[in-house]
């Protein structure tokens, strides 16, 4: 079966009145054409600005929460649309991000972009361990913890930044 079909199944499958369907697709940014990871990770900047102020232990709680929660509905979407870890389903990419983004040192559009870079290429390029993790655990959970180690590595990448710049 070939991208195009694949997409064309999942959208067949997918209900975007379901809230669960329109979370894992990031509020539709994961339904783009082009890069819908990339245009999932920018959608969760502007989120992000919406609890940027929490105090750290709370932030840590909210990406505890969103990430179980990423596991239960990316399960669910996959289940729905018969996928699995459809490029259309992006809430990964929005915990991810948020994650990356709690490390930078200032709200500033360098960093933030800086952060969306560093998260895009290492979720993208997917080197080692993370493509370990993407190919070999299933489900919900496996579609949301290669996305976290991802941002684990650009994490270190943008604090080794903050020390740099």
């Amino acid at each position: 079966m070939t991208k195009q079909e694949r997409n064309k199944d999942f959208k067949k499958f997918l209900k975007l009145t379901n809230p669960i369907h329109f979370l894992a697709v990031g509020l539709g940014s994961g339904l783009s054409p082009i890069m819908p990871g990339t245009m999932g990770s920018l959608m969760a900047i502007p989120l992000w600005l919406l609890f940027y102020g929490l105090q750290p232990a709370l932030y840590w709680v909210f990406i505890l929460v969103t990430f179980i929660f990423g596991c239960f509905i990316c399960q669910k979407t996959s289940d729905d649309t018969h996928t699995h870890d459809s490029g259309h389903i992006v809430w990964d990419e929005f915990v991810g991000m948020w994650i990356t983004l709690f490390f930078i040192p200032q709200l500033s559009v360098m960093w933030i972009a800086i952060a969306f870079v560093t998260f895009r290429i290492f979720d993208m390029a997917k080197p080692w361990p993370i493509r370990w993790f993407d190919k070999r655990i299933p489900g919900g959970f496996g579609i949301m913890v290669d996305d976290v180690i991802a941002a684990i590595f650009s994490s270190f990448t943008v604090y080794i930044m903050t020390l740099v710049i």
